[in-house]
């Protein structure tokens, strides 16, 4: 079957996550996608390596494997005349272009909106940056945890005097899905009009948007939340418990799930308490319910409290170490993860994979990542490089 995006090119000269990983997922739905990097490589290439070189070196690493499936690798000396003509010719032949540089930095290498869609005015470039192009904070860098330290993620998540970044950097992956579906908007827009656009997207306003119901509530309410951890504020009891042999999280939520925790816990009396009347109510006598609850896990499994909420309907669920997330037998059943192989790897590394079921549409990871300029003369050949050219700029160090 075709892939929706099959005959897109994209040309990804991002780094890290948000960049990167947008066009990974256009890749993802067929189109073929090309990372620059320089001739020694990025380096976002070996962040967290996952074996070495026998030079001692590090090899390619897990946030690679994630970010580059499936793409062509192109190498390029920027600084270089002919690097920065080589880049600017393939980007007027490119549907996307993907960037997550400062505007500063993309506005050197000629690729702006301004001079991008002089070049190319059927192009889409899609850049991501820290906080957007106005305000006070326009013109700088950020980082995933920077965005979660100023949405109130932090300060919410943690305790007053201790704030708790999340492990997993959604602020980036978000800000990376957000930016792939303004593409395809834009890719829709330009099969009406003819005309590229650009599409921009912030670390900030994703990490704020992920927060939205909490600011919205503190803006109207001027509630003044502040952090309890993992116990939730507006329902319970909502916690991490501790058992005989681990921790599990239980979430109840709303009137029925609380009736059914009652009688799971045999405090049936609970139903009619006036002070435990809707969700917020329960949230504000979250200690006491969260005693309760702690008092009946630490005197079972979590094998077996794990079934007696299933049993109850309370939606609940382990704290995994990464291994046994891993080795989940439900991530097993869905597949969730494409064994992957890149050359130097002791074993196949899980990339998780489009984790989107369609009923008939063909996407998700279709091939390992890119060795280091694997493709250069093959991308710069189909853009009319021949080989004295070719080989003339591998002496000058440009490829």
């Amino acid at each position: 079957m075709t892939r929706l995006l099959e005959g897109i090119r994209v040309l990804d000269i991002g780094r890290y996550v948000a960049g990167p990983y947008c066009a990974t997922l256009l890749g993802y739905f067929g189109a073929e996608v090309i990372r620059v990097e320089r001739p020694r490589g990025g380096e976002d290439r070996y962040i967290a390596p996952l074996f070495t070189r026998d030079d001692g070196a590090p090899g390619e690493g897990g946030l690679f494997m994630q970010t580059a499936c499936g793409k062509k690798s192109l190498t390029l000396n920027l600084s270089h005349p002919d690097g920065l003509e080589a880049l600017k010719k393939l980007a007027s032949q490119c549907d996307v272009i993907c960037a997550n540089l400062p505007p500063k930095a993309l506005e050197k290498l000629g690729l702006d909106w301004r001079m991008l869609s002089k070049i190319n005015p059927k192009a889409i470039l899609v850049t991501q940056t820290g906080f957007g192009a106005r305000g006070p904070d326009k013109d700088k860098g950020g980082f995933d945890g920077v965005a979660q330290a100023m949405s109130g993620a932090m300060y919410l998540s943690g305790a007053p005097d201790a704030p708790v970044k999340a492990g997993a950097p959604y602020a980036d992956f978000t800000t990376a899905v957000f930016s792939a579906l303004g593409v395809m908007a834009a890719l829709m827009a330009r099969e009406k009009t003819g005309e590229g656009q650009h599409v921009e997207t912030t670390l900030l306003g994703t990490a704020l948007a992920a927060m939205n119901s909490h600011l919205a509530e503190q803006a109207v309410t001027q509630i003044n939340r502040a952090g309890t951890g993992n116990r939730v504020q507006t329902s319970g009891p909502s916690d991490v418990f501790a058992t005989k042999d681990g921790h599990i999280l239980v979430h109840t939520v709303g009137d029925g799930l609380f009736k059914r925790w009652t009688a799971m816990v045999e405090r049936p009396e609970l139903v009619d308490d006036p002070r435990l009347q809707g969700d917020q109510a329960r949230g504000d006598a979250r200690d006491e319910l969260c005693a309760i609850m702690a008092d009946w896990c630490k005197t079972r499994t979590t094998e077996d409290a794990l079934a007696a909420l299933a049993a109850a309907g309370v939606p609940s669920g382990p704290v995994l170490t990464m291994q046994e997330a891993l080795d989940n037998p439900q991530a097993q059943a869905m597949a969730f993860f494409k064994p992957t192989h890149f050359p130097g790897l002791p074993r196949e590394a899980p990339v998780a994979d489009l984790p989107i079921d369609f009923s008939a549409l063909d996407a998700g990871v279709s091939g390992r990542p890119p060795q280091l300029g694997e493709h250069t003369e093959e991308i710069l050949k189909s853009i009319g490089y021949d080989d004295k050219t070719l080989a003339a700029m591998r002496k000058d160090s440009v490829i």
